[in-house]
């Protein structure tokens, strides 16, 4: 029989300390993931694309979703590449398929978001210089 989780009535005071380690995680990413860092800027960048191109408010959700994607992505790949590198520190084949699996779901977010930017930017660029 599996044992049952303590239950524990709401507490509001519990609850804002969870935000308070999901923003933990958050400036760990930025402080230890260069690759994170590297998404940030892209998503400055295209922030302030969509501003200056006056995106519509569609484009816009499209744009956040996209960006939501590949965050969680890297936030998902680098908390599977850590719990591996803690699981198993030295080298091994298993271990590195489960990374490779992990960043390959980051690869596929950031094309499907490259992909959504093209769709959306490209005629408003080709617009601008034409």
């Amino acid at each position: 029989m599996a044992a049952k989780k303590h239950q524990q009535k709401f507490s509001l005071s519990r609850r804002a300390k969870s935000f308070i380690h999901s923003f933990h995680g958050i400036k760990l990413l930025i402080k230890e993931e260069h690759n994170a860092r590297i998404h940030l800027l892209a998503i400055v960048l295209v922030i302030i694309a969509g501003i200056f191109l006056n995106i519509s408010r569609f484009e816009w959700i499209a744009v956040v979703l996209a960006m939501g994607l590949v965050l969680t992505a890297e936030i998902l790949n680098t908390s599977i590449e850590n719990l591996a590198d803690f699981i198993s520190p030295e080298r091994n084949n298993r271990i590195k398929k489960v990374k490779d699996l992990a960043a390959a779901g980051v690869f596929v977010a950031a094309l499907a978001a490259f992909i959504t930017g093209l769709i959306i930017f490209a005629p408003k660029f080709i617009r601008l210089f034409s």
